[in-house]
């Protein structure tokens, strides 16, 4: 596989491992429905262009990898209390593992932008869209 693919099989990792209780997908345009653990989607994102680097050849990427986190309110947590929670374990798992085991050179969090989640029949929950930042070079762009 190439270094991006790596890259975005290890960060899908990282959100189940951060995340057990939550439905985590890759590239589904929107969540059919959150489940009790509340849901994660990850989208592939756009590397941009990348920096090039002539000896050795290398291409220097910072990818931004859009997560939409969604939860609902639980019996003592409010639906942002829930989501919160999801997003501080993310976080630390990104902040125990900046490389993704050697796979990155850096990895960070981008701060979450909340709005009010409306599922028809069901209780008013709570999403947001946060991004992981995975700084990464490749001998090649592909």
């Amino acid at each position: 596989m190439s270094r991006r693919e790596d890259v975005l099989a290890a960060i899908k990792a990282l959100v189940v491992a951060a995340l057990p209780s939550a439905d985590v997908e890759r590239n589904r345009s929107k969540a059919k429905s959150i489940g009790p653990g509340g849901t994660v989607l990850i989208e592939d994102g756009d590397p941009g262009e990348p920096e090039i680097d002539l000896s050795p050849l290398s291409y220097n990427y910072v990818h931004r990898v859009p997560l939409m986190v969604g939860g609902y309110a639980s019996a003592s947590l409010t639906d942002a209390q829930v989501l919160d929670a999801m997003l501080t374990a993310i976080g630390a798992a990104v902040m125990a593992d900046r490389t993704l085991g050697g796979l990155c050179d850096f990895l960070e969090t981008e701060a979450p932008d909340g709005s009010a989640l409306e599922v028809a029949g069901a209780e008013p929950g709570r999403q947001c869209e946060a991004a992981i930042i995975a700084h990464y070079s490749t001998p090649s762009p592909l």
